[in-house]
C-alpha cells in the first residue's frame, strides 16, 4: 500500500519556488509603478513649463508703454523679467513679472490704481507657474537688439530695456534630480511687437 501526498521537503521546496516568483513578480510591479510616475511627473512639468512659455509669449508679444507711461520694459535680468501689458483688455496696462524663486517660476500681476494712475508693488498678485526649475550656468532670460540674426550674442548685463526688441526665455525643468530623466530645457523666442524699429 503506497501513501499518496507530499514529503516535508517538496512542501518546502515548493514554498521557496513559490516566494521567488512572488518576490520577482512584486519587483517588477514596484519598477513598473515607478517608471509611471516618474514618466507622469515628466510629462507633467513639460506641459506646465509649455504654458507658462506660452502664457509669456503672448504677454510679451503685446507689451506697450504703461499706463503711466513708462517704457514697456521695467526690468531685464537672466531670472526676472517685468513689462507693461493689457493682459485682460480693459484698455490699463498691468504691470507683469516673471521670475525665479527657490526653484519655481513665478508671476506677478500688478493692475494700477487710484488717481492719478500708480502701480503699487504691495497689490501684487504672485501666482507659482512651473516647480522645479533646475539652475543653470545659462540664464532663463536673454535679451537681444535690433541686430539679432540668429547667432549673435545676448545682450550683457545689466541691459538697457530701451534697445530690447526679442527675449529668449529658456526653463530648464527636474522634479528630482536623483531619479532619472535628465532635466530637460524649453526654449521660445520672442519679438516685441510694439517696439520694432525696422519696419
Amino acid at each position: 500500500m503506497s501513501k499518496k501526498g507530499f514529503s516535508l521537503i517538496e512542501i518546502l521546496v515548493v514554498m521557496f519556488l513559490l516566494g521567488l516568483i512572488g518576490t520577482a513578480i512584486a519587483t517588477f510591479s514596484n519598477d513598473i509603478f515607478s517608471l509611471s510616475r516618474i514618466l507622469n511627473r515628466d510629462l507633467s512639468s513639460q506641459q506646465e513649463v509649455r504654458i507658462a512659455l506660452k502664457q509669456i509669449s503672448a504677454e510679451l508679444r503685446s507689451s506697450s508703454l504703461s499706463s503711466t507711461g513708462s517704457y514697456a520694459i521695467a526690468e531685464a535680468s537672466s531670472t526676472s523679467l517685468t513689462f507693461y501689458s493689457d493682459i485682460d483688455d480693459d484698455g490699463s496696462k498691468e504691470r507683469l513679472r516673471y521670475f525665479l524663486q527657490n526653484s519655481v517660476l513665478k508671476r506677478g500681476v500688478l493692475k494700477p490704481s487710484g488717481n492719478p494712475l500708480s502701480y503699487n508693488p504691495a497689490s501684487e498678485t504672485v501666482s507659482d507657474l512651473v516647480r522645479g526649475v533646475y539652475a543653470t550656468s545659462s540664464p532663463i532670460f536673454s535679451y537681444y537688439n535690433s541686430q539679432y540674426d540668429g547667432a549673435t550674442s545676448p545682450l550683457t548685463q545689466p541691459v538697457t530695456t530701451t534697445v530690447v526688441r526679442l527675449i529668449k526665455v529658456a526653463v530648464t525643468v527636474d522634479g528630482d534630480l536623483a531619479e532619472p530623466p535628465a532635466p530637460f530645457t524649453l526654449t521660445t523666442q520672442i519679438s516685441l511687437r510694439n517696439m520694432k524699429d525696422n519696419l
